[in-house]
């Protein structure tokens, strides 16, 4: 199993639209928080295309990718074991402050995710 990393900066991805939608001031709720009670979140770029390309491959539109600093999140955090790794799941919303970067998740002429420059 990966070993939970030394990093305050993990990574969600979310629907665009999901993103704009959040009122100005306000935390992030990710449709997660209410159907499984957590957000989703990686520590690991590379795991978050693996993850991306295989649950959300078919989901149309654009995405994003939030950069979110643990140290400003004000809920729990747990890390859990799922699929061979640990992540970490935020029991709660994500407070804007806590967001350090936006970035957007492109997508290769096949449909696959790419993780932007800025996180290879």
């Amino acid at each position: 199993m990966t070993e939970m990393t030394e990093t305050n900066v993990v990574y969600h991805m979310l629907p665009k639209a999901a993103w704009e939608a959040v009122p100005s001031g306000q935390a992030y709720q990710a449709a997660t928080l209410a159907s499984e009670g957590f957000v989703h979140c990686t520590a690991e770029p590379p795991i978050l295309e693996a993850v991306a390309n295989r649950f959300y491959r078919s989901e149309g539109g654009d995405w994003l990718i939030l950069a979110v600093d643990l140290s400003r999140v004000t809920a729990p955090v747990r890390w859990e074991a799922a699929d061979g790794h640990l992540f970490p799941h935020i029991y709660g919303p994500i407070e804007c402050a806590a967001v350090t970067q936006v970035l957007p998740f492109p997508r290769r002429a096949d449909g696959s995710y790419q993780l932007p420059e800025a996180l290879q």
